[in-house]
């Protein structure tokens, strides 16, 4: 096997040495142990790298395994645990499998390719890029100078002027003076005199002569002409057109389901779903027993979504997506939970005004409604106490039998096909009754009374949705609702309706709040806090600019301070060393001055060895002597430097000062980068007419954070759940649009064959396998994702070379981390609140008159209080307005008795502009 062939098998074996692919059969090892098993799924981690370009995390698999020797047992793996058998994979085995799969062409640098009968069975394509085909490399060695020599011609059997390569081929000298052209002339001359002397020894090699064919094998030239043509001889007698030049390989990014298939086995991670149903087949979603239905799924997040944005409007304290689906759960008739009951009554009573608010206005739109004959009755015998009545139709005043026999036949015809025939009059309901079931006291008045106590606030809600289900568009859902709230079995009362109202469906529950949301946006309070919001982000991008602007001009002031700081340096300064290496020197310098000392006292004792008492006491003298002159240096050094440490010169002082001013301006600097990113979050919380989309995928499935923008990322920090340290906490994934997954998923027969030629697959089947095991194929399907690993895998799955992925993934990398923060604080909060109902005792029950309460013991949703309604207008909204009384001129008040409270703000506090301040309106103490 040629050097090439080793090269190839050496690097294919290197390049799948380490990593492995799902089905295949491997050893795991768990510890000390060892386990046959296979790998069931495998998910790739990208590597990360920090801002400066150094790399945080390299890149790494994770290996689902199924264990032989444990059923029903899986293992999490890294490929460090996990390895095959010996005989399964080796060089050997791999050189065969390549000898019998692939192939070249004989020259050098051919691309290898996958023989023929392989590529029609796996659908692989074996078409050369123009780019690494023989000819355009010959061009490129032709054109290049420095991959050959000039007047080589590789591929080609004749020189130029048609003498065999076995001729010796006289090549031009270098032709990079100033007689180039002179070279290259006598060049040619000489080979046209080689091709002379060949001709004398073959006339077959001659050139035919102008204007006869010269193609291959195309004649037989007779003897008259003196030459002949020889089979399989072509002579070069002009340079060929050039050939087009290869298209450019693609500039990414380009569409993302252009991208060739990665077929290494890795998908998308698996999505969790809150419906009881799933589309995926086979699995069984998390919320299963819950009740929700996927359709439901988004109209709760668009609910919650809307009542926690808005939430200063309806004036209710922020709460949990989960506290929200589990208080929309509760049926039972022993807990009274304040944070559905407050909900419903929030956002009714923006619909219409109280009564000593304009006269009780209704701020939304409301349809026509045909009234019915018992509604009519009603609503004429409350609304006139001494009704007139009608005078009767006249008969005509001739009646013939001709004429009678017609209005006869007219009126059975209508009764026929009219009012028994019709649908819209028949009963399925007793909603109107409920309604009026006192004469004129319809839902409008209970609202403007606030008419909340007792369950009535459902009686309300009756009697709008009996109204507005004369609107075709919400007919269907209306009546569903009416149906099961006001039953035809059952009387027409208010606590009917209450306790309908408990057995009442999460989805019809849902649809009821959708409805009421949907309206509230029509109000003019939902609308004047859209305009001042959008009042305050122009005021917040103004200030911004000004900020930024005050940065950059703090920056150019920094850098000239350096241009000064490097000028005004002392010398002493940037050449001295640091104090611990002034330290070590001096520690170094002690030694070799007592050196001297220590030859002088050896020189003495060889010397004077007779007199070794006067020698002694010599070298005494002489110790002391030494140690004195030391002591008296070390102090002059001290003094002088303490002398120059009070007397700085003039230019020190200098830089000193310029030292703190260089930091007094990196304090303003980082100053101004605080208050432009708290300015920034002001902007992304007064972000509130949209929900923003994070970005999209290959499969056009969208991906929503609902803490993005228009709320505070944990809610409102003086909520009572703010404990929770959490809004939403997950990371949603709706399907494709009708239209988008009409016009790129669902192709016509035509374009899913084209597709197919091109990716041998189709685009659904390609979803199918890319996506895993789950998958959403409309835009009414929900799932999510709560765990940071697997967002952490989803950042990895997704392909930057994609124009929609490439926004993705940068998105999500900008939010990575407060997303894992705060799907790590859900998860703390949710199973905190698994311990309390584990360990939680019996649930106590309070009696009252009307009322029996729960103690919120084991249900975290119960421990949520409407606090906001309570600071603002001193009392609960389901709760009735307590009575103020007012002071008597002359008469003594007795505080015992009589209690006297502050009249209800009607408006809120308003900022310098005369507006109401949003949530972030505390940050210039408006």
């Amino acid at each position: 096997m040629s050097d090439t062939n080793i090269l190839l098998v050496d690097y294919t074996y290197e390049e799948f040495k380490r990593d492995f692919y799902p089905g295949e059969v491997v050893t795991i090892t768990l510890g000390e142990d060892r386990f046959t098993g296979f790998i069931r799924e495998k998910t790739k981690f990208p590597e990360l790298a920090r801002p400066d370009g150094s790399l945080e995390r390299k890149a790494y698999a994770r290996y689902f395994c199924y264990l032989d020797e444990r059923q029903g047992e899986e293992a999490l793996v890294d490929e460090d645990h996990i390895a095959r058998e010996r005989k399964t994979f080796t060089k050997q085995r791999l050189r065969s499998f390549l000898k019998n799969s692939v192939t070249r062409e004989a020259w050098t640098g051919a691309p290898w390719l996958v023989k023929q009968r392989l590529a029609e069975e796996y659908r692989i394509s074996t078409i050369i890029p123009e780019w690494l085909t023989h000819d355009h490399q010959a061009k490129q060695r032709k054109i290049n100078p420095s991959s050959g020599k000039k007047g080589e011609y590789e591929g080609l059997t004749l020189n130029l002027y048609g003498a065999r390569n076995s001729l010796p081929m006289l090549k031009p000298k270098g032709s990079k003076g100033r007689n180039a052209q002179e070279d290259m002339q006598r060049w040619r001359q000489e080979q046209f005199a080689e091709y002379q002397r060949s001709t004398v020894s073959n006339p077959d090699f001659r050139i035919a002569p102008q204007g006869q064919p010269t193609q291959f094998n195309q004649f037989q030239a007779g003897p008259q002409h003196g030459f002949r043509m020889v089979q399989g001889f072509q002579p070069i007698a002009a340079k060929g057109q050039p050939k087009p030049a290869p298209p450019p390989p693609p500039k990414y990014p380009i569409e993302d389901l252009e991208i060739p298939p990665v077929r290494d086995g890795t998908h998308r991670p698996p999505l969790k779903f809150l419906s009881e149903s799933t589309p995926s087949l086979n699995r069984v979603s998390e919320g299963a027993g819950s009740g929700i239905a996927m359709e439901s799924v988004g109209q709760l997040l668009e609910t919650w979504d809307t009542l926690n944005v808005y939430c200063e409007v309806f004036q209710l304290d922020s709460f949990t997506f989960d506290d929200y689906v589990e208080a929309l759960r509760i049926t039972s008739e022993d807990i009274q939970c304040e944070l559905l009951v407050e909900i419903h009554c929030a956002v009714l009573k923006k619909l219409v005004n109280d009564t000593n608010d304009k006269n009780g206005q209704v701020q939304i739109s409301l349809p026509y409604q045909v009234e019915s004959e018992e509604e009519g009755s009603v609503q004429e015998s409350s609304a006139q106490p001494s009704p007139t009545p009608e005078p009767e139709a006249k008969p005509p005043a001739r009646s013939t039998r001709g004429s009678l026999a017609k209005s006869e036949a007219a009126e059975l015809k209508q009764a026929a096909n009219g009012k028994e025939a019709s649908p819209a009059n028949v009963k399925i309901h007793r909603a109107v009754e409920m309604d009026h079931s006192i004469r004129g006291y319809d839902w409008k008045m209970r609202l403007r009374k606030r008419d909340f106590s007792d369950g009535h606030w459902v009686v309300i809600v009756v009697g709008l949705l009996n109204q507005l289900s004369s609107s075709p568009r919400l007919t269907e859902s209306c009546n569903e609702i009416l149906r099961h709230l006001a039953p035809l079995d059952k009387d027409a009362t208010p606590e009917i309706a209450s306790s309908q109202y408990r057995t009442l469906d999460i989805n019809l529950r849902t649809r009821i709040l959708q409805i009421l949301c949907m309206k509230s946006v029509e109000t003019k309070a939902i609308r004047q806090y859209m305009e001042d919001c959008s009042a305050q982000m122009t005021e917040h991008r103004k200030e911004k600019n000004e900020v930024q602007r005050s940065r950059k001009a703090a920056v150019e002031e920094l850098r000239v301070l350096h241009e000064e700081r490097k000028t005004l340096q002392p010398e002493s300064i940037s050449a001295s060393p640091p104090a611990e290496l002034e330290e070590l020197s001096e520690l170094k310098m002690e030694p070799d001055e007592e050196e001297p000392a220590d030859e002088d006292e050896v020189m003495d004792s060889d010397e004077e060895e007779p007199h070794q008492g006067r020698t002694l006491r010599r070298a005494n003298d002489r110790a002391a002597a030494r140690k004195k002159k030391q002591e008296e240096a070390k102090e002059r050094k001290d003094r002088a430097q303490a002398e120059k440490a009070k007397k700085p010169s003039k230019q020190e002082k200098q830089y000193d000062k310029l030292l703190k001013k260089i930091d007094e301006v990196k304090e303003k600097i980082k100053e101004y980068e605080e208050e432009v990113q708290t300015l920034e979050n002001d902007l992304r919380e007064a972000d509130c007419p949209r929900t923003r989309v994070l970005g999209k995928d290959r499969f056009w499935n969208r991906y929503y954070w609902m803490e993005r923008n228009a709320m505070p990322y944990a809610g409102l920090p003086d909520s009572s759940t703010a404990d929770a340290g959490y809004a939403n906490g997950c990371l949603w994934v709706q399907g494709p649009d009708d239209l988008e997954r009409e016009g790129f998923i669902e192709l016509s027969p035509a374009e899913n064959e084209q597709y197919r030629r091109a990716f041998q697959m189709t685009v659904p089947e390609r979803k199918m396998i890319e996506e895993g095991d789950t998958h959403t194929f409309t835009a009414r399907q929900w799932g999510y994702y709560d765990d940071p690993d697997r967002l952490d895998m989803l950042i990895g799955w997704l392909d930057v070379r994609g124009v929609r992925e490439i926004k993705l993934r940068k998105e999500l990398q900008v939010q990575r981390e407060k997303i894992s923060f705060h799907m790590a604080k859900r998860h703390e909060y949710l199973s905190m609140d698994e311990k309390k109902s584990e360990a939680s005792e019996p649930v106590t029950r309070v009696s009252t008159r009307t009322k029996t309460y729960v103690e919120p013991t084991g249900h975290r949703r119960l421990a949520w209080k409407n606090n906001t309604a309570i600071n603002e207008i001193g009392h609960l909204h389901s709760e009735p307005k307590p009575p103020v009384y007012k002071k008597q001129k002359g008469v003594a008040q007795k505080k015992a008795l009589i209690i006297e409270e502050e009249e209800p703000r009607q408006t809120r506090a308003t900022n310098r502009q005369g507006k109401v301040p949003s949530r972030q309106g505390t940050r210039y103490n408006f």
